[in-house]
């Protein structure tokens, strides 16, 4: 225990007290839970690691505990959808270490609000106005006005009108903020051509306001004629904050546009900004959140991420993973490709999926016994990114593989589709899904540990921090959205879960418990 003397003894000599070394220094919750993650994820990590195609290829299966090979390989789809969600299933029994190891994996990781009943998102959002509902899916539908209130309450709590939607694709978030909130935004697009697609969607709204009598109405406001301004221009993660961009793509699209968070002055007009991206894929939310610290005239950051496995590691400064000192610091902090693509799953749909069985469950065996024929022909080819198709899972295993081969290169005509050996493959189809199960369950914890270190971060730099589950995990299953500011939060979330759950209740959807993840949003 620190500062307790500890007794040692000296070649020849009577037993003398050490001197009490220094303090074990504090640790947050945040940097606990960091260091946990990480001794489940070292304990497990075969598992974590292992890719499904390779099932047969490495017998993953005799991998696994010996003690739980007998429940999982014995258990129904609708058991193990209970062991994801923490129920058991009807009539299971798990071996107790089994149980040990799912309840930790849930533990640790961060609540993800409450899935809503309806298994799909809705067609039409009655949160978004018609007009600006027109080219946008209905998960983005979901999502859009609920990241849009979030922002405004950063507004009104900061002083900020300015936002600057980095990753903007074709516009649809800022033409939200923009139209219907009254927002003066920025969208920043690395790809000139989803540029210039926005800005023809907001000539077309604009068309349709003009036409208009009377301006449609959002929650009992006209929509606001002001567009977006649109900049092609992408993130250099490197660059100091007054060289925030880099030329568009493709290359020759153009000369990189003025920096939108401005120079030693401030930004384009002197104002201060706010910064958000929706679902900002790989290293471009870690680059935002260094943007963020080092640019004074960024009040207010609310970042989205995606694509975990696109993270750069170390060497690269900055990397992607780990970005805090906290987490580089602890002895198997480091994440494989694997790891990172893991927490991208959607652990909510993979369950719908189990309770409602169906051909989508022979998806993960088909591939990997696919996997198992073009390693036996050309053993040199694994782990081709191979796409028979999006419903090739409701084929049979010959017309399936009939449309993989070819993709490897090889011809169908020479490879035994109907042998013993492939119908011994597919009879495991059960215990491939048990397998993927089990790295279900430690996805959101990786997920955890990825955004615990981008809050962590954002704490040595003394910055106000909350993770908030903003949307429906079911709908959108990366939903935690990392809000930082320069100033304390407590404004800007207090209600925010009333206000973003409001609307039409023919959505079929339940309100999210969208504050109630929030971490201490004091600075360490």
């Amino acid at each position: 225990m620190p500062g307790v003397p500890v007794t040692s003894r000296v070649p020849g000599g009577a037993a003398v007290a050490a001197p009490p070394g220094p303090p074990e220094p504090r640790q947050s919750p945040e940097q606990r839970r960091a260091a946990d993650i990480i001794r489940l994820l070292t304990l497990y990590r075969p598992l974590l690691d292992a890719f499904v195609i390779d099932f047969f290829t490495e017998d993953l299966w005799a991998q696994l505990p010996a003690a739980w090979q007998p429940a999982l390989a014995g258990a129904t789809p609708v058991q193990l959808a209970g062991l994801l969600g923490g129920s058991g299933g009807p009539g299971a029994a798990w071996p107790l270490s089994l149980l040990a190891f799912a309840a930790a994996a849930r533990a640790l990781a961060f609540p993800r609000g409450c899935p809503a009943r309806c298994p799909h998102p809705p067609c039409q959002s009655s949160r978004l106005p018609p007009p600006l509902r027109r080219h946008v899916k209905p998960k983005k539908q979901h999502e859009i006005p609920r990241l849009g209130k979030l922002l405004r309450r950063l507004s009104r709590a900061t002083g900020c009108e300015r936002v600057v939607d980095v990753g903007a694709g074709q516009g649809h978030l800022s033409r939200f903020l923009a139209f219907g909130l009254g927002l003066r935004v920025t969208a920043v697009e690395s790809d000139a051509r989803l540029a210039g697609l926005a800005q023809r969607f907001d000539r077309e709204l604009l068309r349709e306001l003009g036409k208009a009598r009377r301006a449609p109405a959002h929650g009992g406001h006209p929509l606001t004629p002001r567009a977006p301004r649109h900049v092609a221009g992408r993130l250099d993660p490197a660059a100091p904050w007054a060289e925030f961009l880099l030329p568009p793509e493709p290359p020759g699209a153009g000369p990189a546009a003025r920096n939108p968070l401005g120079g030693p002055g401030g930004s384009e007009d002197g104002e201060r900004v706010l910064v958000t991206g929706l679902h900002a894929c790989g290293d471009l939310s870690p680059a935002l959140l260094c943007h963020f610290a080092r640019s004074p005239v960024v009040a207010a950051v609310a970042l989205v991420g995606c694509c975990y496995m696109k993270l750069s590691t170390a060497p690269r400064q900055p990397p992607g993973y780990p970005l805090s000192a906290s987490v580089a610091a602890l002895p198997g902090h480091q994440l494989s490709y694997r790891a990172r693509e893991a927490a991208c799953h959607a652990l909510e749909e993979y369950q719908g999926r189990l309770r409602g069985g169906g051909a989508h469950l022979r998806a993960h065996c088909y591939r990997a016994a696919l996997e198992s024929l073009i390693r036996a022909a050309e053993p040199a080819k694994r782990h081709l990114g191979l796409q028979p198709g999006r419903k090739a899972h409701g084929l049979s295993f010959p017309e399936y593989a009939q449309l993989g081969l070819p993709l490897a290169g090889l011809d169908p005509a020479g490879v035994p589709l109907d042998s013993g050996a492939v119908g011994a493959m597919l009879e495991q189809q059960h215990k491939v899904v048990a397998f993927c199960t089990l790295g279900q369950l430690l996805a959101p914890a990786v997920e955890t540990l990825i955004l615990l270190d981008r809050l962590l971060y954002l704490r040595e730099q003394g910055f106000h921090c909350a993770l908030v589950p903003l949307f429906n995990p079911r709908f959108s299953p990366r939903n935690l959205v990392l809000v930082a500011a320069r100033t304390p939060l407590d404004t800007a979330l207090a209600g925010l879960a009333k206000d973003t759950g409001d609307g039409d209740s023919s959505e079929d959807e339940e309100p999210e418990e969208a504050a109630s993840l929030r971490e201490r949003q004091s600075p360490q």
